[in-house]
């Protein structure tokens, strides 16, 4: 395994992280122990979970994978060999303040995910969206106030549009507030939006970038010859299938699975930490891991801008003089 900052902060975290969405409602109690066994005895050390995960659309029992991963990290005796990252933001409940980013919410939202994952402590606790109804101010007061209280270690965000990551960055550095250390976003050699703004941001203040839906969704995870690794419907992919053909047909000349492959491009750019990967089966965390060791040169990273061409490069430049 190979080891990273997680962004400027000074922990070291596994460039894999293993996220945990489809533990509990898609993949059982055994089996996701399983998947957290093997990460752990092949260096991963960072787990990534979220407060709603568990409920709808992944399931109808919010909070479900939160207590999964307490229940293993208690039966196992490993939280102190891992860094725990969780979410908030999310509705876990039906009531007004049952969702959001108020300080009301957040200091309920740690409570209930400490007592899911039986821990002291959350070593980054991320928020799972912008809330634009709550006050930047607020905000980053309730997170600091939980980082005095030794309750969360690292502070960090999730789904952040780039001049969000200015924003509360600025305010945090302005005020003496908690900074975010990381940010959370859909990056894949198939969605590569993030390049414009989000990922030049995050590069500006030392943060790292944590990719979700690493292989978009399953459809970089060789879908067209294994279909069973991935949500989509190989005759669903449309004007993309030409664009998958060419892709798995390059990582065929080569010797490479199709799903190590788009993890390694992932971990070739500069601003990533860590690819979150959430597999439903201990062969895809496997395949994930092994993309650690695909060297991709110069030729090669080429040939995949070819095949999925990226925004043009980062904003203004993309689409302005």
């Amino acid at each position: 395994m190979k080891y990273t900052r997680l962004g400027s902060a000074g922990a070291k975290v596994s460039r894999i992280a293993l996220g945990t969405m489809n533990m509990g409602p898609v993949i059982g109690e055994d089996e996701s122990f399983e998947i957290l066994d093997a990460a752990v005895a092949q260096g991963v050390n960072f787990i990534d979970t979220a407060d709603c995960y568990g409920g709808s659309p992944w399931g109808d029992e919010p909070g479900q994978s939160e207590e999964l991963v307490g229940r293993w990290l208690a039966a196992r005796g490993t939280r102190d060999q891992v860094v725990l990252a969780t979410k908030v933001y999310e509705p876990m409940g039906s009531g007004p303040n049952d969702r959001g980013l108020s300080s009301l919410r957040i200091r309920r939202a740690v409570e209930a995910s400490l007592r899911r994952l039986q821990t002291d402590r959350i070593d980054l606790y991320q928020m799972h969206h912008i809330d634009r109804d709550v006050p930047v101010d607020e905000v980053l007061d309730a997170f600091t106030r939980l980082r005095e209280a030794g309750k969360i270690v690292y502070l960090g965000s999730s789904n952040f549009a780039g001049w969000n990551i200015a924003q509360y960055r600025e305010i945090a550095a302005a005020t003496g507030r908690a900074p975010i250390v990381t940010e959370q976003s859909v990056y894949s050699l198939a969605q590569r939006t993030v390049e414009l703004e989000v990922g030049p941001a995050a590069a500006a203040y030392g943060m790292g970038l944590l990719p979700w839906s690493p292989l978009a969704g399953g459809e970089l995870a060789g879908v067209l010859r294994k279909s069973d690794t991935s949500r989509s419907d190989p005759a669903r992919l449309g004007e993309r299938r030409a664009q998958i053909e060419r892709y798995e047909a390059f990582a065929d000349e080569r010797g490479w699975d199709p799903a190590a492959l788009g993890i390694a491009w992932l971990l070739h750019q500069p601003v990533v930490t860590a690819p979150v990967v959430g597999p439903r089966r201990l062969q895809h965390l496997t395949s994930a891991i092994s993309a650690l060791e695909i060297e991709l040169d110069a030729g090669a990273l080429s040939e995949l801008d070819r095949i999925w061409p990226g925004p043009g490069g980062r904003a203004p430049e993309a689409y302005a003089w």
